[in-house]
């Protein structure tokens, strides 16, 4: 079986037989496109494979595939607001990506990039080209133009290496205190965020004060913001803030991270961020009923700690 790459053609090596299973650590998300199989790049990185049944070959010979079931394919979500004049955009638990039809000029990791082809609409879906996605994730993308088939190698690690690499240290990200403890009240930041109970959680969204929802990430960022501390706007990024914190030395207002076992190539990677509050508990944002307190040392939350990080 041959698939076309960007810059290559090569004939599929190797497939391993294994569903991938990609589900929300911050969200109620059924993954709408499970991948096919897990199959190998050239560059012999995992990959999403599954197979495009409404992709389409335009006149100039260019590939086309709709984004959404793409995205699903690696395990991302996709909120298309370009109907009202927005973006589009991507991400597992934050907002990775943003693009809009017709336009070259995109936002890929927090960075602005020019794709080669601009994504289009057509029949109420975002098409893209498969050079254009490889552009949009920073991974490698393959196709099989006869078959449909669709390779999508996970951006976990390269985004992993990015950002320690961004640090200057190939092992762990350099901390960074952003502010004293002695000038922060952690009792008002824990008063501050419970009076977000119940707001609604929302992927990808926008300002609390223009939506009145949140998603994980940018929840932890407007409780904090409000006492001077501003937090990246993906919980991938916070992760680099501060420093390491034991469950023994854990306080009130520390940052917890979650992983998601199984969904990236290393579960190092966080999927969920939630703020400490004392008596074993954190206060979070995630599907239903939004912003919610659970427990911390006990049930599904207890088994897939990544680590504790002090940004105070």
């Amino acid at each position: 079986m041959t698939f076309t790459y960007p810059t290559k053609t090569i004939t599929k090596t190797a497939v391993i037989l294994a569903i991938v299973m990609s589900t929300s650590a911050c969200g109620y998300y059924k993954n709408e496109a499970k991948p096919k199989v897990n199959s190998v790049t050239p560059a012999g990185t995992f990959a999403g494979s599954y197979y495009e049944k409404s992709h389409v070959t335009d006149k100039q010979g260019k590939f086309w595939i709709p984004l959404k079931p793409a995205a699903a394919s690696i395990g991302y979500r996709m909120k298309d607001d370009t109907a009202s004049g927005g973006y589009a955009k991507l991400g597992y638990t934050d907002v990775m990506y943003m693009l809009r039809p017709n336009s070259t000029q995109v936002f890929s990791l927090g960075e602005k990039i020019t794709l080669p082809d601009a994504p289009v609409r057509r029949d109420g879906q975002i098409y893209i080209t498969p050079t254009a996605l490889s552009k949009l994730l920073q991974t490698e993308v393959g196709w099989n133009p006869t078959s449909g088939e669709i390779n999508i190698a996970l951006p976990s690690d390269k985004e992993a290496l990015s950002n320690t690499e961004k640090n200057g240290n190939t092992n762990i990200a350099k901390p960074l205190r952003i502010q004293s403890a002695s000038s922060i009240d952690t009792g008002q930041l824990v008063a501050f965020a419970k009076r977000f109970l119940g707001v609604p959680y929302d992927f990808g969204a926008g300002p609390y004060e223009d939506t009145g929802r949140f998603d994980c990430s940018s929840f932890t960022r407007h409780v904090f913001k409000r006492f001077g501390v501003d937090l990246p706007r993906l919980a991938k990024d916070q992760d680099n803030i501060g420093r390491r914190v034991s469950r023994s030395d854990l306080q009130a207002g520390d940052l917890i991270f979650f992983t998601v076992p199984g969904r990236f190539d290393s579960d190092a990677i966080p999927g969920h961020v939630g703020i400490y509050i004392g008596d074993g508990k954190f206060i979070h944002t995630w599907g239903d009923p939004g912003v919610q307190i659970s427990e911390l040392d006990s049930g599904y939350w207890s088994n897939v700690i990544l680590h504790m990080q002090r940004v105070l």
